[in-house]
């Protein structure tokens, strides 16, 4: 699907399902993670200049806890997050299969600019490049899910 197509059919299936605020079924969760991951979200190609070390992984955690613990809790799976159900869109865990796909280059790319319509907000401005790629490596390492300790670090 082209990206001019995107906006036309997004809408006709606004227009056939209504405007009830709803949990995505599986077609809608389906349609729109392609579409995220293949026309919206740039940035594909690019590669995390940073290597993986404890220091960097340090920066992340710390760039991590400053912004987007609020939302994700510590563990990135939003454990402690009291209104992370009831978004609309939910809140997905960082450590899942759908987030863990994209590339680094496309992480970098939602931090930097966010995800409309969810309450994603973009960090332009707010991160440095060395902040959110370093938060991009805590990505890749999170602890386990209820988890509020220390995730492993693997040496890479």
């Amino acid at each position: 699907m082209r990206a001019g197509q995107v906006l036309p059919t997004v809408c006709a299936l606004a227009l056939l399902t209504g405007c009830k605020v709803s949990t995505p079924n599986r077609f809608e969760r389906t349609f729109l993670e392609a579409v995220k991951h293949d026309i919206t979200v740039r940035n594909k190609s690019e590669k995390n200049p940073m290597s993986f070390t404890k220091e960097n992984f340090a920066a992340g955690k710390e760039a991590y806890g400053h912004y987007c613990v609020v939302c994700h809790g510590l563990d990135g799976q939003s454990t402690g997050v009291p209104f992370a159900n009831q978004m609309s869109p939910p809140l997905p865990s960082l450590a899942s299969a759908e987030v863990q796909s994209y590339t680094d280059g496309q992480l970098k790319w939602i931090i930097d600019n966010g995800i409309s319509p969810s309450g994603m907000p973009a960090s332009k401005g707010t991160l440095s490049d060395d902040e959110i790629w370093s938060i991009v490596i805590f990505l890749r390492h999170l602890p386990p899910a209820g988890s509020l300790g220390e995730p492993e670090v693997y040496n890479h």
